[in-house]
This record gives C-alpha cells, structure tokens and sequence, in this order.
C-alpha cells in the first residue's frame, strides 16, 4: 500500500523522466538510402511510397497522412509539384516530387488500386479512413531501426527536418526553407532547424586551440 508521501511523489514525477526530449535530428543521406534501399529488397511499397513522400513533401505526420491521391496526382499520372494546405496553420505548403518519389508512389497507388478520391495511405483497422499519426509514428521507428539506429532518439519530425536540412546546409537561404516548412515566422524556422547551434559548431571545429 502507497503511502502518502509514495503518493505525492509520484504525481510529481517529471511527465519526461526516462525520455529522450529536444529536437529529433533529422536523417543524413547515407541513412535514407539504406532506409530506401531495405524497403526495396523486402518488397514493402506503401512504407518506400510513404517514406520518399515524407521526405519530399517535408510535411508534419497529421498532414502527409491525410494525404488523397488527387492532392499529388492528375488522373494516373503524379505530379511534380503539389499544394497541401496545412491543417496546423491553415495556409498552403508546397512541395516538389523527385522521380524517384513519383515512381515509389505511382507504384503504390497502382497496387493497392486507388482512385482519385482515396486516402492515399488508407488505414488497414477499421473504424479508421487512413493511416493515423500515432500509426505513422511506429512506422518511422521501424525505419530508424532499419539504419541501425535507436529509434528514441528520432520522430516522425525527423522526417520533416531532414530535405529542410540538407537545403539549408547548400544555401543557407532561411527564407526558402522558412516557405518549404510553411512557418509564418523565420524565427521558427532558425529554432526548428537548430541553425544557430549546428553554425556554431561548424565555427568551433574550423578553430585551433
């Protein structure tokens, strides 16, 4: 039986005790071709369709999943670049399709038989239209698994932050990535990115002590 003081500590325990918490890195491209490359040789096409889309579309898990196959694709043909409104902010993100992507997608849709009107990555329970966020997000730690990876340390966010990442490295253009993210504020965008702080070490690395 709990004592008081048992009681008390425990609804004071910290919601974060044991839990990895702050930004979730984004991937680096050796990890996306061996994420791509072991969904290939397994055959699984929904997971290669969702994760090059992830990675293109740079969108956040509760908008990618409730993605239609008419919001990247005219008819049978998918499109190079799409306009999603985002259901966080409201306002329109868009995003270009490499052929690699088009080509994952394309082959999924035609397997799973989908029209224009569909979910694109339709739930597999019942009760649910498509894949939810929460589902999503377990299929990304698979993923992480995949690399070798634990998969604690990274989120569906890690998803997102990765094209936004790799364009920010060659540019250094804030503003163009602040667009492809859909943030209303650049200063999100520099706190998302952790630019700041991957800049500064960049500086110390170069410097001799």
């Amino acid at each position: 039986m709990k004592t008081t003081s048992d009681a008390s500590q425990t609804a004071h325990e910290p919601w974060n005790k044991g839990k990895l918490i702050g930004q979730k890195p984004p991937l680096k491209l050796q990890e996306i071709w061996t994420v791509r490359t072991q969904l290939r040789m397994t055959g699984k096409t929904r997971e290669l369709a969702l994760f090059n889309l992830a990675i293109d579309s740079k969108l956040r898990g509760c908008d990618l999943v409730a993605l239609r196959v008419r919001d990247i694709a005219h008819g049978n043909h998918v499109i190079a670049r799409a306009s999603v409104v985002q259901h966080k902010t409201r306002e329109p993100v868009r995003f270009d399709l490499t052929d690699q992507t088009r080509e994952a997608v394309q082959a999924w849709i035609k397997e799973a038989a989908l029209s224009s009107a569909d979910y694109l990555f339709p739930s597999r329970q019942n009760g649910s239209p498509h894949l939810s966020a929460r589902q999503y997000a377990r299929i990304v730690k698979r993923w992480i698994q995949l690399m070798g990876a634990d998969p604690q340390e990274y989120g569906t966010h890690s998803l997102r932050r990765t094209k936004a990442t790799l364009i920010y490295r060659q540019t250094k253009n804030l503003r163009a990535v602040q667009l492809l993210l859909g943030h209303r504020k650049i200063e999100r965008t520099v706190r998302y990115l952790g630019v700041e702080v991957d800049d500064a070490l960049d500086i110390a690395e170069h410097i001799e002590c």
